[in-house]
């Protein structure tokens, strides 16, 4: 039987305002410009994902040359300054001393998936709480500057990591196994199964994620910037379509319904491991 929880986490306008839109605006770019002009030319005229498109036009501006070539170190010193939704840098530490204290066999992890840049999410001052990360990548050319996508984390990409969490193929030893994934491992010897997975997201992108977390009998929640407040009719549309447990402001601090939730659906899925053990082991 696992003794673990996975709480999983979406990134931007989930644990932060858009980190990209974030990071274009602290170049000096005309975010709104990037995203109308450039990037949904793509999706509309020519049928690019979403996520590969704002890659590539990522590239296309670091070449252009007219706010310099957007490098590994800016997209670290941006991943440090970025700012954090209320309560998010307090959130990790108070959820594992309430398992601990409630019941200290079960472990709780963390993990990351996100479409945002790898480079920026991974030098955020909460990285270190993630057991493991997945983020869309960057290779460099000679010069330091971006210059081809190494890593696309789209719509049903992000359920790959799903299974990885899953199988336990998680960490710097899993990174040159890309098939290993694909293995069947039995019911009884997952590492964390799908019942025992909590996943909060925002977006379109965290829809396959939902949908498959709550097929299989884990909990999904679904957020939604309360400064940005056109965001909220579509995450109300994953209530109605069924693909959410519930909705709420992405808000951590202690009394926040979003924090008070996610602490309910963690001790509930303790309570149900610790209740299972003690039946198995007589």
């Amino acid at each position: 039987m696992s003794d673990v929880i996975a709480l999983i986490f979406d990134f931007d306008d989930t644990l932060a305002p858009d980190s990209t839109s974030g990071f274009l605006a602290d170049m000096g770019v005309d975010v709104q410009r990037f995203w109308k002009d450039q990037v949904d030319p793509l999706l509309f005229d020519q049928d690019w994902d979403p996520v590969p498109a704002y890659l590539y036009q990522m590239i296309e501006l670091s070449k252009s040359g007219g706010h310099g070539p957007i490098t590994r170190e800016r997209l670290e010193d941006w991943g440090r300054r970025l700012p954090l939704h209320p309560g998010v840098e307090s959130l990790f530490a108070r959820l594992r001393a309430m398992v601990k204290a409630q019941h200290p066999q079960v472990q709780l992890e963390f993990y990351l998936i996100s479409s945002g840049i790898g480079d920026v999410v991974r030098h955020t001052p909460i990285a270190h709480e993630f057991t493991d990360i997945w983020a869309s990548e960057f290779i460099y050319d000679a010069r330091g500057g971006i210059h081809f996508p190494k890593r696309v984390v789209s719509f049903t990409d992000k359920t790959r990591y799903l299974f990885h969490i899953q199988k336990g193929i998680i960490g710097a030893s899993s990174r040159n196994k890309p098939f290993e994934v694909n293995k069947k491992i039995a019911q009884d010897k997952l590492r964390i199964p799908f019942e025992q997975m909590i996943f909060v997201g925002d977006g379109y992108t965290d829809i396959p994620c939902f949908s498959l977390i709550r097929r299989s009998g884990g909990v999904a929640f679904g957020v939604w910037d309360p400064k940005h407040r056109d965001k909220r009719s579509r995450a109300w549309g994953f209530i109605q379509e069924g693909r959410v447990s519930n909705l709420n402001q992405a808000r951590y601090d202690e009394e926040a319904e979003l924090y008070q939730w996610l602490e309910e659906a963690v001790e509930s899925v303790a309570g149900r491991i610790s209740l299972n053990n003690r039946i198995y082991r007589g």
